[in-house]
């Protein structure tokens, strides 16, 4: 069993282990380094912590690969019977790139 943490960022949970490349939500001023405070859960070989709601001490740290990366875009369809109405709106998410580095 290899060590992972789960941790909470913009509003989403996330399952990581050191090396893992994630994409989350954009931050907005953009730094060379990011950490994590918010880690719901934390496991390696010995033991295992969780919780209630966060664990203090334990924080996870990433490098920013990429500031901003453009998501796949999201097309919603709006339509109404018998009216001739029919709308498209589409939605591009953008995601920051981290690598984790560090668990402790």
């Amino acid at each position: 069993m290899t060590k992972f943490a789960i941790i909470k960022t913009g509003g989403k949970q996330y399952k990581v282990s050191e090396g893992d490349i994630i994409l989350i939500d954009k931050i907005i001023e953009p730094k060379k380094t990011l950490e994590f405070k918010e880690v719901l859960l934390f496991a390696d070989e010995k033991d295992t912590k969780i919780g209630a709601p966060k664990i203090s001490g334990t924080k996870v740290e990433a490098d920013v690969l990429r500031a901003e990366v453009k998501g796949d875009k999201v097309l919603t369809v709006k339509y109404k019977s018998k009216k001739r109405f029919k709308k498209t709106v589409g939605f591009r998410p953008r995601y920051t790139e981290v690598k984790i580095t560090k668990i402790s």
